[in-house]
């Protein structure tokens, strides 16, 4: 049985906030912060001498991810942001007049400014409602790009049948992960898409700056890296007497990083995993859907409309609500100034409980909401 207290003693900012907004950023465990202290004292210790040793650290990192996503360690490649990695991708697929994208409404942005930017090369974009995916979805379609959860909505897709789906039909799938990993399971094994990126920022309770990509062993074979630096080589661990010509890229996930890595981040995100992987990724879904239910039942005692009340696939950690005549950005700073915190997000009040936090934060949201509104 796992003792919510002592995980949440983890968090020094609840101690002062009442915090459900983890879809724009997720606190940081004290552990994190130590393993960035530890990296830089380590640095003094040894004055850097010791700094290839850093990257056998990061390959344990790999494959801590690997067993947190379900993968091989070989597939993933440390990025700064999701961007960066469907830039790569995007970036590197051999466009043709015609060729489509397609992603669903209410979309990160990062889904809509580069395939509206393939415009100028006559890729068309799609935007759709789930409802109609499998409609617009043709033999022109090259890509589709998702997230595994709606920033906006909570819409939560299910990837397995829409991977299953594309596959037959050899059309690309980019899975956004940023907006789900570290509360919701995600099992690459069984979902097999081309690529999927997460910044570690929110749900993953990382700094900014520190996140992943998988890159399936299939894209790895045309994809070429957009970032070649004294890394790209496949000896650059023979760095005192590095490659001088034409670069060999191996054949990991890793040949698309290219130089020197964010060590403090990947330290960071590395404790944060670590501690989820000692809960468990079972024990952390079920309480972080107890409290979304919890929440969702809040909200309609106040009177909200809920999505999910309205449609399927909106069982997420996510929950989007509307009131009557009320503007969702006005309650949410009437809300901040009694130092309980959520977001407004295209009209809908969005609430993000994680598994941080407990049944006095519903309870004073509960109240604070009454009051506000």
């Amino acid at each position: 049985m796992t003792d919510w207290r002592s995980v949440r003693a983890e968090f020094p900012a609840l101690a002062g906030w009442t915090f459900l907004n983890t879809a724009t950023f997720g606190q940081l465990p004290k552990r994190a912060t130590e393993a960035v202290a530890r990296h830089f004292a380590r640095r003094d210790e040894f004055a850097c001498n010791d700094f290839i040793s850093w990257f056998d650290d990061a390959d344990c990192v790999r494959a801590l991810i690997g067993r947190f996503v379900n993968c091989e360690a070989s597939d993933i490649a440390f990025v700064q942001n999701a961007s960066q990695a469907l830039s790569l991708l995007m970036g590197g697929i051999d466009w043709k007049q015609g060729d489509e994208v397609v992603t669903l409404n209410y979309e990160f942005p990062n889904h809509y400014y580069y395939s509206s930017h393939l415009g100028a090369r006559g890729v068309k974009f799609i935007e759709t409602s789930y409802d109609r995916f499998n409609d617009v979805i043709s033999p022109a379609t090259r890509l589709v790009t998702i997230s595994t959860v709606g920033y906006t909505t909570g819409f939560r897709a299910p990837l397995e049948e829409i991977s299953a789906y594309l596959r037959e039909r050899n059309i690309l799938l980019y899975v956004d992960g940023t907006q789900s990993i570290g509360a919701l399971k995600i099992d690459l094994t069984a979902v097999r898409p081309a690529m999927f990126a997460a910044h570690g920022y929110k749900w993953l309770l990382s700094p900014t700056g520190a996140g992943f990509m998988y890159v399936s062993p299939e894209l790895r074979r045309w994809l070429e890296p957009n970032v070649i630096g004294w890394r790209s080589h496949r000896d650059w661990r023979s760095h005192e007497n590095l490659h001088h010509g034409a670069p060999e890229f191996k054949p990991d996930a890793e040949r698309y990083e290219g130089g020197m890595l964010g060590f403090p981040l990947i330290y960071a995100m590395a404790a944060s995993v670590e501690m989820m992987l000692e809960i468990g990724t079972d024990a952390i879904e079920a309480r972080v859907l107890d409290l979304a239910d919890r929440t969702r039942e809040i909200l309609r005692r106040a009177g909200a409309k809920l999505l999910f009340d309205e449609a399927p696939h909106y069982d997420s950690s996510i929950i989007a609500a509307r009131f009557e005549g009320k503007d969702s950005p006005t309650l949410a700073r009437a809300l901040y100034e009694q130092r309980v915190v959520i977001a407004a997000r295209h009209g809908y009040l969005r609430v993000s409980p994680h598994f941080y936090n407990d049944e006095t934060d519903l309870e004073r949201f509960e109240r604070t909401l009454a009051g506000v509104l």
